[in-house]
Formats: structure tokens, sequence, C-alpha cells
């Protein structure tokens, strides 16, 4: 019986397979109805349950199917796997390329004759039966016949539901004692084309003729001229026309347009709407970018992002840019760097000395031994008491340690001399080596206590004697406002104060002379190797003013001493006897209640001088 059931089964798998594949017109009885490429893997149940001549009924089923296909690697591939409670590939799709062998390939099947495990089967096709490496060709139906005669022993509704959404067209084949409720878990919809259970050979012959005409039928669109544009959808005597996604049937019933959802306005795009068919893309204007909505636009601000070349200013405008030039700049031709424009020649400044030219303004400078005054102009012989002052020590590794320690003494015997205040004078410090190191610049500390504390806990740097790079580095950071130096409109004396130990590595020329010519007063401190035509290159005019030299570290606080008479003129040349400078507020008070003093000891001598004078007159008048 159940021999005469398999074997009816082949007319209804070879039907569903031909319906699958849009089969070629009516074959007669000796002919193959040739289909279309379709990979097919049989899944055989060879448990324990299904008896040797069973499994020979299964065997000469699976034959007869392939005797109706059109078998070849270029057109129906077949793979076959059994189960029981393990999963066994007996050949891939990829194996046999005729029929001969194929059929050879299923007589050598052994039965595994063990449990029923169905889901792992169902899984084993999904991954590896259906594979590239197995044979699987991409775009070619995938379609698995799963023949059981029992009820699985694990889950197959998830496996085979996962296996139907990767493109796996399942058949499911139950034979007598087979469970119609786990066959119809497995097979793909609809159920009364992908469900079939043996019961009696008449109901298979009835099933296999009604699929008769389906399989053979002559398709429209493959045998008549349909004039169909794009897509023709075959249907039982007669077909119709189809467009692609993108594409709406023209009223001809027959050709295509292409669906323009810009023109229509369904595309809500700020600035440029892109058409393509059925779909649409957004861009933007020159000078704007489409923002992440991938709808709306922002502007490209080039300044912003850096994609420009401007030396001073750069003016955004939407994807352009322009240059501009600071005030007392003027832009060049080249339209990115600017000139600087020289206050000095170009307005009447009044300076009495000097003018220096800064960019967009300038400064007035006084002859040595002169300040300049009030009116930022005039120049004058009353000296300031505030001054800026930056020291640039020398940290090289020929120091050492422990001189270091007498270097930093040293700067504290500087400060002791100052009257240092926020208002009053001002102290940065700055370290060098083959580097460049601001310790402390002009803003940090406001009290003398606060800058020794610190100078005291300055690390020792070591390496190198690059002054030139020092030098660079006090004139163009030290002495800027944002660092605490006071603007050249304050009047307020700046002097730079270099120490060193020995020969620059680099040139000092260039920064010592656009120190000086920037206002500054430069005073250069050498000891032991320290080079003699450098400091005095750095220093100012007149240089036996402004240069110091001892051989040994031992000796630098004699020159701390001395030094503070140059740096703080208005104190007396030992150091000690402080003699007020007569234009300051506080001079000129004590000057003026000294002087009335005096003046009244005068007039009381004058009064008793006049007292007495006239009793000698009236004495002489008695006599008389």
């Amino acid at each position: 019986m159940k021999m005469r059931q398999l074997r009816a089964l082949c007319g209804f798998i070879l039907l569903s397979l031909a319906v699958l594949a849009n089969a070629m017109p009516t074959a007669g009885p000796d002919q193959k109805c040739k289909s279309g490429p379709v990979d097919l893997v049989f899944l055989i149940d060879s448990s324990r349950s299904v008896r040797p001549h069973e499994f020979e009924t299964m065997r000469k089923f699976m034959i007869d199917i392939l005797n109706t296909l059109d078998i070849g690697l270029e057109a129906t591939r077949v793979g076959v796997v059994q189960y029981s409670s393990q999963v066994r590939s007996e050949f891939s799709l990829k194996t046999h390329s005729n029929l001969d062998s194929m059929v050879k390939g299923i007589n050598q099947i052994i039965p595994l004759a063990q449990g029923t495990m169905t889901g792992l089967a169902i899984r084993f096709v999904m991954n590896v039966a259906f594979s590239k490496e197995e044979g699987d060709r991409p775009k070619v139906p995938n379609v698995a016949v799963i023949v059981t005669d029992g009820r699985p022993q694990d889950r197959v509704a998830e496996v085979a539901a996962e296996a139907r959404e990767k493109g796996i067209e399942i058949y499911a084949v139950g034979v007598a004692r087979a469970d119609m409720t786990s066959l119809r878990a497995m097979a793909s919809p609809p159920f009364e084309d992908h469900v079939f259970q043996v019961e009696s050979f008449e109901l298979i012959h009835q099933f296999g003729l009604q699929f008769q005409d389906k399989l053979c039928g002559v398709d429209l669109c493959l045998e008549s001229d349909h004039g169909c544009e794009q897509i023709c959808e075959s249907s039982p005597g007669s077909y119709s026309c189809q467009c692609l996604p993108g594409y709406t049937l023209n009223e001809d019933g027959k050709t295509c347009a292409a669906v323009n959802l810009c023109t229509e306005g369904k595309h809500g795009c700020e600035q440029i709407c892109v058409s393509s068919p059925g779909s649409f893309s957004c861009n933007c204007n020159k000078g704007y970018k489409l923002n992440d909505d991938k709808k709306t636009c922002s502007t490209i601000d080039l300044c912003a992002e850096g994609k420009h070349d401007c030396e001073q200013i750069c003016v955004s405008a939407p994807g352009v840019f322009s240059c501009d030039c600071n005030k007392g700049f003027k832009l060049n031709k080249d339209r990115k760097t600017c000139t600087n424009m020289d206050m000095c020649n170009t307005v009447e400044h009044g300076c009495d000395h000097q003018c220096v030219s800064t960019p967009g303004s300038y400064y007035c400078v006084c002859p040595e031994g002169q300040l300049l005054q009030e009116d930022g102009k005039s120049c004058g012989t009353c000296k300031s008491a505030n001054i800026d002052l930056v020291l640039l020590i020398d940290g090289s590794k020929s120091v050492r340690p422990q001189n270091f320690q007498l270097v930093k003494k040293f700067v504290n015997q500087v400060v002791d001399s100052l009257d240092v205040s926020a208002h009053g004078t001002r102290v940065g410090l700055v370290q060098y080596s083959s580097r460049v190191r601001t310790e402390f610049p002009l803003n940090m500390y406001h009290t003398a206590d606060e800058i020794k504390a610190a100078v005291m806990k300055v690390d020792y740097m070591e390496k190198g004697t690059m002054t030139g790079l020092a030098l660079k580095h006090m004139l163009e950071n030290s002495f800027s406002e944002a660092e605490g130096a006071r603007p050249f409109s304050r009047n307020i004396p700046r002097v730079g104060l270099v120490f060193t130990d020995g020969r620059s590595q680099d040139d000092i020329t260039e920064y010592a002379k656009k120190a000086k010519e920037a206002g500054i007063t430069m005073y250069a401190v050498g000891v032991g190797k320290a080079v003699e035509d450098e400091l005095r290159e750095i220093a100012s005019e007149p240089v036996e003013k402004h240069f110091y030299y001892t051989t040994d570290f031992t000796a630098i606080s004699t020159i701390a001493e001395n030094l503070k008479l140059n740096v703080c003129p208005a104190e007396e040349s030992q150091g000690e006897i402080e003699v007020k400078d007569p234009c300051a507020c506080e001079s000129l008070v004590e000057f003026q209640q000294a002087t009335m003093s005096s003046l009244e000891k005068f007039t009381q001598k004058l009064a008793a001088m006049t007292t007495r004078l006239e009793e000698l007159e009236n004495q002489l008048l008695s006599r008389k």
C-alpha cells in the first residue's frame, strides 16, 4: 500500500515544482516538461520507525521524481539529506550533473535508523544544504521536500518559519503515521498546495490530475507577442502587463511611465528635488549642505570650517568667503594677506622723541635718562616707581642644580628691591633651556611674598641654551596684555632681564634688537662661561649700565645689590639709604612740610629780633 502511495507522490511533487518554475508547453507522456532552473533538496526521514522495505519505497519515490525532471548544473540541481537523531548529507546540489550519477548516489544511501529530529534537519538544510559552498545558486528558487512517517521529536515551527523567511519553499509529505499539525507547521502556505498526506492511491491520483493542466499549460507571456514593456504576468488562458516599482502603467495597458514625485510636490525638499522613477532625493543650492534629515539645507561656513587662507579676518557668505584685515592693516593685492599700516608716518603722533608703530596704533618712547609723561607724548626726568619686569633665567644643563638654587635666590633679591603690587610693579618669570616655559606671567602674583614662594617652587629644566628662542617668547608672549603687561598708553616701563651662564645655541641678534625696538629696556647678567659679546648685544644702551658679569655663581648676590640701582634708579648707590624722588607726590608733601616748619622757625626768630630792636630803639630815645 505504501509503495503505491509513495509512487503517487511523484506526480504531486513534479506538478508542484513545475508550477513554481513556470513550466513550458504541454508535454506528452514520454516527454520531460522543461522548467526553469530550480535548486531542490530532498529531506528524508530514516528513523527506526521506517522499515527497510518502506525506505526502499522512499528511495524509488525519489528516483521516479528525478526521472521526470530536467537534471543539469544549468537546469535542476538536486541534493539529498537524510535524518534521524542526526543529520547526514548524502550528496549536495553541486555533486551530480546528470541523472545516472544521481540515481547511483540515491541507491547507495544507508538508513540511519535512529530518532526523528526533524527540526535539526530543517536547520541543516537552511544553513548548509542551501549555501553557496554546497552549490546553491543566487536568484534560483530553493525548494525543500520533507518526507516523514512520524511525529518530530524536537520543535519544528520556529526553524521552519525562519527557513521560509529566507525564501525556501517547503513541501511537507506525510506517510501513514505522520502528524498533520507538524506537517502544517513545516510547510509553506497555502497548505492545500504544500501539505500532502498519503492515505489512498485514488486521492493522490486525483490531486495529480488537478495540477496536470497547470504543469504544462500554455504560458501566454512566453508563447505570445504580449507587447508588455516591462513585466508580463500570466494567468490561465490570459496575461496582463505590469510595471516595475517607480513606474505606472499607461492607458495603453502595455507601456510604463516613471512616477515623478518631485513634480507632484510629494517630496518635502527645502531647495532641490532630484527625481528618480518612483523615488526622489533632496539636494541643496551651491553654498549649502544637506542636513541629517536629508531634506533641509544649511549654509556652508567656510570660515568656521577653516577652509580659507585669510591671514587675519575671514568674512563668510554661503559657500564662499572673502578676506579682511584688522584695524591698522590693509589687504594686499592677493586679497588674502595684510600689510601693517605705519601709523607713525600716517598720523600726527606728537611724540617728543620717537614714535614706534604697532598694528593699527603707535606709542612714544623717550631717550635714555628720560621717561614718558602722563600725556603719553612728552619726555621728562621724573622717574616712575612702577615697572613691568620679566626675568628670563637660564635652566640649561651647565647651570647645575645647586647653582640653580642660587639663581632663584638672585631672582628673589631683585624682587625684594621692588614695590610689587597689582597697580605697582609686576613681575613675570620665564625659564629656558632647549625650550621655553613661562613659570608665571606678569598678572599672576600681586605681592613679593607670593612671587618669592613661586620662584622657590620652580623646577630645574636642564638640557640646552636657546637664548634667542627665549627672547622671542618674551617679546611675543610675556609682554602681551593677555599675560598681564599693561598697555603702552599707561606709560609703564617694560624691563627684561636675561640671566645666562653660557653661549646661546641659537641666534639672539634678531629678537634682542626687536625687543629694544619695542621699547623694552634690556638687562643682561652673565656668569661663568657666558659670552660677553652676546650679553652686550642683549643689553640696552648705555651698555655699561645694563650689562653685568661675574665668573662665580656665589657672587651673583652682589650683582643683585648693584642691579637694583638701575632697575629702581630712585634708590641710593649702596642700596641701603633711600633717596626720595622729588617728583613723587609723597616727597612733595614732605618737602612742603619741612619748608613750612623752617619758615615758622625763621618767622619766630624774625619776630624775636624785631622785638629786640624795638627795645633797643626805646632805650636810645629815653637817654636823649
